[in-house]
């Protein structure tokens, strides 16, 4: 036998060694998804009904009104040719309209703690990342519902941080243990800053504590003022109580937050049926309306500031008037209203994954696989609620944030689509291999294209039944449970270092103790 080495094709390694190269970090170059792939080939909408539904959004805010504005809002607004009619609301004429639409920004950075986790939002790039504000969580254990805690908060942040295909972390839980209002708030932002370098979310309660949260943000940062150089966590502001009346206090929070610097993403919730038309079209219209009052006036506060609208309607089921986010209404109002923000040439930010399942069980799956797919398809830049969330946003589980990063990747292949170009096309190779060996396993394109356009499942079970039940015959979430508490034995995020640590627990209330966040010996 010849023993001269082939040396016109890669060498063949071990299952193992491929393992490991498959599980080892890509270069961006290298990857078969990435954040912020532009997406926009699903249009739910008709170019006819998009302008339909602009004239009824315009309507809206220049005739309708809106109810619960502050005195600044009001001087800003009718200094701008606005005006309160006879019921007390609110007007904006539409010339106001069309030039903040023109002047605002289409596109900004959202930063990281650290810079390989900066986010470039424009319209039309999608990313994924959490949300929620759940009360509750699966206990890992024990499997029942519990109040969540400021040790929840910290953990799910640290799960976040190691999953690749979620980009974000918006506050996924309420830190039920913690009560009075400023604690609450330093405590939220200091839990979700320790547990990831993700670019973050969060809310402040009340005007009163934005100062003091900012001034956290600086300390995390280096000091005073350098948070505003490279804002890693966006304020999130519910900035109306659907049906079109102003949240006052959110109101008086962007007041004092937009000129320190703070990004934020205004979010509009009106229940369809409830506090939105039960006619899909109405809800998208009404989402839109109240999306673009905050846009214009956090414009008219601060010119330069980075906002994106948060349009986010809910379905309910109106059998019970209970909230059903993982309907196919939900998937399809949320692309619509992607859509619309893209017709106004701004980034948004909609609602999709918030399972109305109790657990990551098949329900849950095809309920977040739809609606996710629908808005990255339609080219939302921030997905919320994608991953986690259980019981329409009232329970969360952290094994479902394992299983759904899996998810989101293969939906993110999907909103890459195919690229097609001659050395795609692969002709040659196919008559190269035709006339050949027959097959293309060994094929230099198939060995270098494994990660460049194939994604491959980390919890995602594809080996077969017999090897299935040798390995234990688990199912998803068991084995999601096993890689769940591996990560919260072992990964302890260490940006925030322990000097910048120990000033923030000497300036600030911090409840999370310490030892809470290291390993156990």
């Amino acid at each position: 036998m010849d023993q001269t080495q082939d040396t016109t094709r890669p060498q063949r390694r071990g299952r193992s060694a491929r393992k490991a190269e498959r599980a080892a970090p890509l270069a961006a170059g290298e990857r078969a998804v990435w954040p912020g792939m532009p997406g926009g080939r699903y249009r739910p909408l008709s170019d006819a009904d998009e302008l339909k539904i602009h004239e009824a959004v315009m309507t809206l805010v220049s005739e309708v009104g809106f109810a619960g504005a502050i005195p600044p809002m009001i001087e800003r607004v009718t200094a701008q040719g606005g005006h309160v009619d006879g019921n007390g609301r609110l007007c904006f004429p539409r010339a106001l309209v069309e030039d903040v639409l023109a002047r605002s920004k289409k596109s900004f950075v959202a930063h990281g703690q650290t810079r390989e986790h900066d986010l470039e939002i424009a319209d039309g790039r999608v990313h994924m990342g959490s949300g929620g504000a759940s009360p509750n969580i699966v206990d890992l254990e024990t499997g029942r519902y519990r109040g969540a805690t400021l040790q929840d908060l910290y953990d799910v942040a640290r799960i976040v941080d190691t999953q690749s295909n979620i980009h974000f972390y918006d506050r996924s839980l309420v830190a039920r243990d913690v009560e009075e209002v400023l604690e609450f708030d330093l405590n939220t932002a200091y839990a979700i800053l320790s547990g990831t370098s993700k670019h973050v979310g969060t809310s402040i309660t009340v005007a009163e504590n934005v100062s003091a949260v900012v001034d956290l943000f600086d300390t995390v940062a280096g000091g005073e003022g350098q948070y505003r150089k490279r804002p890693f966590a966006m304020l999130l502001s519910c900035h109306v109580v659907p049906p079109m009346r102003f949240a006052e206090e959110a109101l008086w929070a962007l007041e004092k937050a937009l000129p320190l610097g703070m990004p934020v993403m205004l979010v509009s919730a009106g229940q369809a049926g409830a506090t939105a038309p039960a006619k899909l079209a109405g809800t998208v219209a009404q989402a839109m309306a109240e999306a673009l009052a905050g846009l214009i006036y956090c414009n008219l506060i601060d010119p330069d500031a980075t906002v994106i609208t948060g349009p986010k309607p809910i379905v309910s089921d109106l059998r019970t008037g209970a909230m059903c986010g993982g309907s196919g209404e939900q998937a399809v109002v949320a692309a619509a209203t992607t859509q619309m923000a893209r017709f106004y040439g701004i980034p948004c930010s909609v609602m999709a994954g918030i399972s109305d399942s109790k657990i990551p069980d098949a329900q849950s799956g095809y309920e977040k696989g739809y609606t996710i797919a629908l808005a990255a398809q339609a080219g939302c830049s921030m997905i919320t609620q994608t991953c986690g969330m259980q019981a329409s946003l009232l329970g969360l589980t952290m094994e479902g944030y394992i299983i759904d990063n899996d998810m989101l990747g293969a939906i993110l292949r999907t909103v890459r689509g195919i690229e097609v170009d001659d050395e795609t096309l692969s002709v040659d190779v196919i008559r190269s291999v035709v006339l050949g060996e027959g097959h293309y396993l060994g094929e230099t394109q198939t060995l270098e294209n494994m990660t460049r356009d194939y994604l491959y499942p980390v919890i995602a079970n594809r080996s077969s039944p017999s090897d299935w039940e040798d390995q234990g015959a688990l199912d998803i979430r068991e084995r999601a449970r096993i890689e769940t508490r591996r990560i919260l034995e072992s990964h302890f995020p260490r940006h925030i270092s322990e000097a910048t640590d120990a000033i923030l627990r000497e300036r600030f209330p911090i409840r999370l103790p310490r030892n809470m966040m290291t390993p156990v010996p």
